[in-house]
């Protein structure tokens, strides 16, 4: 019953905290987390954390989305940046803090400060999205910071088993290691993709066999990433490159377009509340920890009350400015030679590098895995520093987020980024294209239908109402900067009015609903086809 107590809980912080973020100006993940704190102080069950079922609760399912959402063709564009940044800054993080950390705690062994170092390594975007909430970050740059954040998951999470490896046996041997390794990414790898294409397939054999129903589709794609996790865990393989290749393959499969739109709607709500969920728990979680690492790790420290609180506030405030400054000048070398191609800066400036730097903020996963540290050594005692690794790793992801919080607003709305290939003129020539393959399926079917049934004036009509929709041009690419701002103004205006009538439309259904004079089901199904229009004019212009 305290399970089901402590879930309960959870859930309720998480929808508390989120309605909180939206009327104050401090980031959804510290609302959380401060959350989570007050909650502690509540006679409610404690919360004891054990590490595996931690890591397979949490992380398999944002990791697995993340893959899942990723612009593929964004990813491809700007792959140099985003592998410099995913693989090569966090190996740079994970040797240079490693040493910087061990150095300036020499009472936290090699391996733990590694370890240490590799949980913070990987970023999340999701924290940057909600520091920079009320002012939008470049639609690239953005790409970028979750192609990063995505693949240095998974690789400062590898490096993290090898350095918790190394504290639990005493040893290091980089022959043995580099085999392990190779067998963590190919075997990992391998279960993720073959393991989603069996399920997609068994998915199918369904389908043609019974029918598709949206629900059993949507339960399905919420087990592939925890199916594949726990069977690369199972085999040795890595857990985390399963889940990521597993949501790479699902962004793959996607494209196949098989399942139907009712699928994908509820599919993607019920995903959408996976994140929030998981994400949310994991900070409220934190929070409510909190008060206990805090004290566990002033007592490691050797000290008590504001001594050993200042200290450490400065191993924090040491190893954040450390991790930014690491960050700074690889983002500077990266973003130089990968945006540009060449050695010219070409519109890379220090502003740039600048944000790039504070988006490094860290999150979700960086707790997930600093949590995720082993209680004990194989022989009973204690892992060593645990408490004080977890308490630093918290005060960086707080810390993080503060400096970008009162930074990023100030330095995004004059970031200037070089241009993107793509523009309007390739979104009017997709949407024409698929236009054109739209008329010729409805005049083709047109033709069918007279043939076979007649009432050829009803069918024409018909017809010829569905075609107002694609005989519609858009009206940027009319050739000169102003028809294309008066397009654009004209398109506003025609949104605003259309989702004025819609919403009129479903008031008017309400009432009806309220004075009794249409039923629940008929209003169900209208005000969703209200709902679904709504939404496609939101996401149209």
């Amino acid at each position: 019953m305290e399970t089901v107590t402590v879930v309960l809980v959870l859930l309720v912080a998480v929808v508390v905290s989120s309605s909180a973020a939206r009327i104050t100006p401090i980031p959804l993940p510290v609302v959380q987390i401060g959350l989570g704190a007050a909650l502690a102080l509540l006679p409610l069950p404690t919360v004891s954390l054990d590490p595996e079922t931690f890591f397979l609760v949490f992380l398999p399912p944002l990791l697995f989305l993340d893959a899942w959402r990723i612009p593929k063709r964004a990813l491809v564009r700007d792959g140099g940046v985003v592998l410099a940044l995913s693989i090569g800054l966090v190996l740079f993080t994970v040797a240079g803090m490693g040493l910087f950390i061990h150095a300036l705690i020499p009472a936290m062994p090699l391996a733990v400060a590694v370890a240490l170092a590799a949980v913070l390594s990987p970023t999340d975007p999701v924290a940057v999205s909600a520091v920079a909430a009320r002012v939008a970050i470049p639609r690239r740059l953005m790409h970028i910071l979750e192609g990063e954040a995505l693949l240095n998951d998974a690789s400062g999470l590898v490096c993290l088993r090898f350095a918790v490896a190394a504290a639990l046996t005493g040893s290091f041997s980089p022959l043995s290691a580099s085999g392990t390794f190779l067998w963590l990414v190919a075997c990992g790898i391998g279960i993720g993709i073959a393991g989603t294409l069996l399920v997609t397939e068994l998915q199918s054999r369904l389908i043609r066999r019974l029918g598709e129903d949206p629900g059993t589709q949507t339960l399905f794609s919420l087990l592939i990433p925890f199916c594949a996790y726990a069977l690369a865990e199972r085999v040795g393989a890595s857990g985390i490159l399963a889940a990521v290749a597993a949501g790479g393959t699902m962004n793959l499969v996607e494209n196949r377009g098989r399942a139907l739109a009712l699928t994908r709607l509820r599919r993607t709500a019920v995903w959408d509340t996976v994140q929030l969920a998981a994400n949310g728990a994991i900070f409220v979680l934190l929070g409510e920890q909190l008060p206990g690492i805090l004290a566990d790790a002033m007592r490691a420290t050797g000290g008590s009350g504001w001594g050993a609180g200042a200290l450490l506030s400065g191993y924090v405030a040491a190893i954040t400015l450390g991790l930014m400054v690491l960050r700074f000048a690889w983002s500077f070398v990266t973003l130089r030679f990968g945006l540009t191609g060449g050695g010219a800066a070409g519109g890379v400036t220090w502003h740039l590098v600048l944000v790039t730097t504070l988006s490094g903020v860290r999150g979700a996963v960086t707790l997930a895995g600093i949590l995720g540290l082993p209680l004990a050594l194989p022989d009973g005692a204690p892992f060593p520093a645990r408490t004080l690794a977890i308490c630093i790793a918290v005060g960086v992801i707080l810390l993080s987020l503060a400096i970008a919080s009162a930074l990023l607003p100030l330095l995004l709305p004059h970031l200037q980024l070089p241009p993107e290939p793509e523009g309007h003129a390739e979104e009017d020539a997709v949407r024409e294209a698929a236009a054109k393959a739209a008329r010729r399926v409805i005049e083709r079917l047109q033709a069918e239908l007279e043939k076979d049934r007649g009432d050829a004036d009803i069918i024409a009509e018909a017809a010829a109402a569905v075609l107002q929709r694609y005989d519609r041009r858009p009206y940027r690419s009319v050739g000169s900067d102003q028809a294309d701002k008066r397009g654009r103004e004209r398109a506003a205006i025609e949104q605003r009015l259309r989702v004025a009538g819609l919403r009129a439309e479903r008031h008017a259904l309400f009432g009806l609903s309220r004075r009794r004079r249409i039923g629940d089901g008929l209003l169900r199904r209208l005000v969703r086809e209200i709902d679904l229009a709504e939404a496609r004019n939101h996401t149209d212009t």
